[in-house]
């Protein structure tokens, strides 16, 4: 089956993702190579589409997330949105992309074929399965521009890879390798870049041999017990919103965009620096 010709799915055209079908199979990949599959509003309006579409559909068994190219899976939300201020569309969207990956009553595999980076990061961690590229690259970048996820990207995590390491990769904003990844649960396997296409269509025929109603039903189990990650996130995304429009939110946001070394101790508690940064700060 793994051979059988993808087919782009009528009446729905888009312009920043790519919708096919094989039998039992939809396939959705962000078409952004040239942003490394940054993700805009735009996009995730399409991605919304593609995958109520997908889960609607009983002729759909399992569902292959990925990204076009080879650099990259999903590096996030795009720069010159996020730079614009254009973010509070993009959150609402945000928590509808991953619910509907979460809660589909079908295993969502994500196909790792690069950078999975932020936000990009946070949509492989919520599929069901992830199967990498040798040469993918993991990890957050949140607090080092003025970000967070609000729910889903950090608890969910924790349940993933363990509250140390989860703490780690949201502290530190460090890069791991797919092998680094694999060690510490947040993928499944991790497969030469040139087999990954291959490596993915055997464990989607391996699925449409299992009943859809039992892998409904199971992953519904996995899911009750963390349901209040959703509304964590949808309340917590009202705390984000504010927080963007902070000085301190916009201050490591710039500092990062501009190459620049953000000056920290401007957000600490003035008494413990006496007498750094003030004049930059009385401006």
């Amino acid at each position: 089956m793994a051979e059988e010709r993808w087919r782009k799915v009528a009446g729905l055209d888009f312009k920043d993702i790519l919708y096919e079908k094989r039998p039992g199979v939809a396939r959705i990949t962000i078409n952004r190579p040239d942003a490394y599959n940054a993700f805009t509003t735009f996009t995730q309006d399409e991605l919304i589409q593609a995958f109520q579409d997908a889960a609607d559909d009983d002729t759909v068994g399992v569902v292959v997330f990925t990204g076009s190219g080879t650099k990259s899976f999903c590096t996030g939300g795009d720069a010159r949105e996020a730079k614009a201020g254009y973010r509070k569309g993009m959150l609402e969207k945000d928590l509808r992309v991953k619910t509907l990956i979460r809660e589909m009553p079908k295993p969502v595999i994500a196909a790792v074929n690069g950078y999975a980076i932020g936000g990009g990061q946070v949509y492989q961690q919520m599929c069901d399965l992830s199967v990498a590229s040798q040469d993918a690259v993991f990890g957050q970048v949140g607090p080092m521009v003025g970000s967070f996820d609000p729910g889903f990207g950090v608890i969910d995590l924790m349940m993933v890879v363990g509250e140390k390491k989860a703490r780690e990769m949201w502290y530190l904003c460090r890069r791991y390798t797919a092998a680094e990844a694999l060690e510490m649960g947040l993928v499944n396997k991790v497969v030469p870049a040139d087999r990954l296409e291959e490596e993915v269509d055997a464990w989607c025929d391996e699925i449409l041999d299992k009943s859809p109603g039992a892998l409904a039903g199971i992953k519904a189990c996995f899911n009750a017990a963390t349901t209040y990650m959703r509304g964590i996130e949808g309340v917590s995304s009202r705390y984000l919103w504010r927080y963007y429009s902070s000085a301190e939110a916009e201050h490591w946001k710039n500092a990062f965009w501009q190459r620049e070394e953000p000056h920290w101790e401007r957000f600490r508690r003035k008494e413990l620096f006496p007498g750094v940064y003030e004049e930059e700060t009385e401006e």
